[in-house]
């Protein structure tokens, strides 16, 4: 029985060797990583690194070495009165093996579940949305999105959605459908008469691969041209931008001598000119025809435009060079139609009361803008302050502004030329027609995904080129500019007016001065009380004497 005994307790002191060696390292360690390592982390990227710390074999190396003998023979310990701090600190540690292993099974899980994270890397957005860098509050300005390579899943599974794959639609299906049924034909023939068959195929892709490096001219520089218009109509806009703010910082500054009636009715003329020139060269739909039975006028809130009632000119000159063409039958000017628009809507409502219904009878609205604002500031009296020099500096910006007209009427009557255009869409058209009669013989079934994704690609890349030849038709945000300078305008009046104030700064001036002149006063007199009192001295002494 002693010697039972006696090996009973040696091999149970072993096993507490054992469990001391194996627990106190891996105790020690969480016990310094106790800060970071038992933090729940809250972000993708600290689970995902958390999880790569503890990766599989790392947790099942400590698996094995908290092995059921290690686990027992602290059990055992537990019981035992002699250890206590130890054994409550390995209590300690046991909870905090148990939940570390839980929250790595449940983020394991995570991971799992989104397989698919790190190929939809970027944010999925709409080509069309904008975006603000900063907070509107902090001054941000509103961009188009950018797309990285890491959105390049989400552009992929929005390819249906794609505006360019709905505007090439149908010479893609039919492309599709033509390479499909001429692969279709060619094995049949291959079974019942492979002489035919040999005649369809082109033994060689030589003439299609010598005549895409013209056709890849003809595209590239239709889309560069195209691009050009584009930044030239960007640039357009920003002269406008500009000029605007221009505009109305010199109306600010000269509104002691303009007064503020007509530098009020001079930022309402500046606010709605963008809006007015982005419905001349794109035409607003809510311009609704008298004669429309489906929209009802409202006489009260609605105004007509191109109110034109007059059968014949009034110019007595002109009629009579028309002489012939109405002899013969035809009117040389064709009567205008009659459309009305809601005037409590942009850009209506920012007119001057006194000028909404001449704008809306003109037909160059813009035009017809700038000739009011350089009336208004002709019609400034001239002063000491406000000289000719002023005044012609004044009307150099509203001119600006007049050429920005005629520039975006270029860009909007003047395409790209007509046979240019034609010659790359036959050009295009023949190529890929018979691009399937070359690839036949080698891809066979295959030739109607294959030409489906060439001529997607190609004739994408000619309407791309189509799409931005004219970029004021939807490719541009005219709506973003015209509210960018709406906002200059207006919106922000009161907080640019701050600028224009000086009396502030005056005051605090003033009041430096005051400060300055009783600083002296001060001084002045402290000496002047220091020389009497020198004096008195010296008379005391000198009686004394």
């Amino acid at each position: 029985m002693p010697a039972s005994s006696s090996g009973y307790r040696s091999n149970r002191i072993l096993g507490l060797l054992l469990c001391g060696v194996l627990i106190v390292p891996i105790v020690v360690g969480f016990q310094h990583a106790k800060p970071h390592r038992f933090t729940v982390p809250t972000s993708f990227a600290a689970r995902k690194s958390m999880n790569d710390n503890f990766s599989f074999a790392a947790r099942k190396s400590i698996n094995d070495n908290f092995s059921f003998a290690a686990r027992k023979s602290s059990q055992d310990k537990e019981d035992t009165d002699t250890m206590g701090e130890k054994t409550v600190y390995k209590k300690r540690s046991r909870v905090r093996l148990r939940g570390l292993f839980r929250r790595n099974a449940k983020d394991a899980a995570e991971k799992k579940s989104s397989w698919l994270g790190w190929m939809s890397g970027g944010k999925p957005r709409g080509t069309s949305d904008m975006k603000l860098r900063e907070a509107e509050e902090l001054g941000g300005i509103p961009r188009n999105d950018r797309y990285s390579s890491q959105d390049w899943f989400h552009n992929t599974l929005s390819l249906p959605n794609s505006s360019i794959l709905r505007s090439i639609r149908s010479p893609v299906i039919f492309m599709t459908a033509w390479s499909t049924f001429i692969s279709i034909l060619y094995i049949r023939l291959l079974k019942t008469n492979p002489l035919i068959a040999k005649c369809i195929a082109i033994p060689s892709t030589t003439p299609h691969s010598l005549t895409m490096s013209a056709m890849s001219l003809l595209l590239v520089f239709r889309t560069n041209t195209a691009y050009q218009r584009f930044a030239e109509g960007r640039k357009i806009w920003e002269d406008i931008i500009n000029s605007s703010r221009d505009l109305h910082r010199m109306c600010m500054l000269y509104e002691p001598e303009m007064g503020i009636e007509t530098r009020r009715r001079m930022q309402r003329l500046i606010a709605a000119f963008p809006y007015l020139l982005r419905h001349r060269i794109r035409p607003n739909l809510v311009m609704r025809r008298v004669n429309d039975d489906q929209y009802k006028r409202d006489p009260v809130n609605t105004i007509l435009l191109y109110q034109d009632s007059a059968a014949v000119d009034d110019d007595d000159e002109a009629a009579a060079i028309a002489t012939q063409e109405e002899t013969l039958g035809m009117s040389r000017r064709k009567t205008r139609p009659l459309f009305w628009v809601d005037k409590r809507t942009l850009p209506w409502r920012l007119l001057p009361s006194n000028a909404l219904q001449q704008c809306a009878r003109a037909q160059n609205r813009p035009l017809w803008v700038c000739d009011r604002m350089s009336k208004e500031i002709r019609a400034v009296p001239t002063c000491e302050s406000f000289m000719a020099r002023e005044r012609l500096n004044l009307i150099g910006h509203v001119e600006k502004l007049s050429h920005c007209i005629g520039a975006c009427e270029r860009i909007h009557q003047t395409a790209v030329p007509l046979n240019y255009a034609r010659h790359s869409l036959r050009g295009l058209t023949l190529w890929l027609i018979t691009l399937p009669f070359a690839l036949v013989s080698t891809l066979g079934p295959l030739i109607g995904p294959v030409l489906f994704l060439v001529s997607w690609l190609l004739f994408g890349v000619y309407e791309i080129g189509y799409s931005i030849e004219d970029p004021f038709q939807g490719t541009l945000r005219l709506s973003i500019l015209c509210d960018t300078i709406r906002r200059d305008v207006l919106a922000d009046e009161f907080a640019r007016a701050t600028a224009f104030n000086l009396k502030e700064k005056e005051e605090e001036d003033d009041d430096d001065d005051d400060k300055e002149e009783s600083d002296e006063d001060e001084c002045v007199a402290e000496i002047s009380e220091s020389h009497c009192q020198k004096g008195a001295t010296g008379e005391i002494s000198g009686i004394n004497l």
